[in-house]
């Protein structure tokens, strides 16, 4: 099921649905490559400018609601009981569903360094799942035609149930909206900063933070410079277009 928050389809399903999902997709034998994304208020503010950006969220069949400021625009608009959704979360519910059921994974995206951090967990915390391969593309703003061929290559040889996409938001958004009809696996996430958190590389706020809705205040207080205008300027714009809304549903 899903609702409709400022013109975008929002996932109502849990993390343990969502990775049930994910999973029964990858055991289809379809190879589909259903998509699975997020929604902050951040990533609503930058796809306004961004029709592609835009375009890639709403295509995503789980488009799931990553951040306490959709939570908080979901009831002014008259949703309650939704449930914060993040990537990394749902990474870590397939890994361990796929644990216990067998299953291959993809990382695509991050430095080497954080993948092998990755491969060396993975293998550590979850050895049933096979890590069918790791690939890290250049460090670019837009991939070239050969790059991009690449990219799709080695996940199509590799033939993963599921893959995971960390390239950074709109970048891996983007990237499997365009790229998704090619590539041979049964789901694909794009869950940016869960390689960083998975990796060890960056350090996830403590989970008394992310009860009450404040995973970001850890994060902003350690990288201000880099997430002053997630906090400042998107989540106050985000939230002015849901009143906006629900001024005008009442109108």
């Amino acid at each position: 099921m899903s609702i409709n928050i400022l013109g975008y389809r929002v996932s109502t399903a849990s993390v343990s649905q969502c990775a049930d999902e994910m999973v029964a997709a990858s055991r289809s034998g379809k190879r589909q490559c259903l998509t699975f994304g997020c929604l902050n208020p951040h990533s609503y503010v930058v796809a306004k400018k961004d029709p592609l950006f835009s375009e890639a969220l709403r295509a995503m069949d789980w488009l799931v609601p990553d951040g306490v400021g959709v939570i908080i625009g979901a009831k002014i608009l008259g949703n309650r009981g939704l449930e914060r959704v993040t990537g990394p979360d749902v990474m870590e519910a397939v890994l361990c569903r796929l644990n216990q059921e067998g299953g291959s994974v993809f990382f695509l995206g991050s430095s080497l360094e954080t993948l092998k951090r990755i491969e060396k967990r993975i293998s550590r915390e979850y050895p049933l799942v096979r890590l069918s391969g790791t690939f890290s593309p250049p460090f670019k703003e837009q991939f070239s035609a050969t790059e991009n061929d690449e990219m799709v290559s080695r996940v199509n040889e590799a033939s993963p149930d599921i893959l995971w996409v960390g390239l950074t938001a709109p970048k891996q958004e983007k990237w499997l909206f365009e790229n998704r009809n090619q590539l041979n696996v049964g789901a694909a996430g794009a869950v940016g900063a869960a390689f960083d958190f998975y990796s060890g590389h960056v350090k996830r706020s403590p989970p008394f933070f992310r009860a009450l809705g404040l995973e970001w205040l850890p994060r902003l207080l350690r990288q201000p410079r880099r997430l002053w205008r997630r906090t400042v300027i998107s989540a106050p714009a985000f939230l002015f277009d849901v009143v906006i809304s629900s001024f005008r549903r009442l109108a």
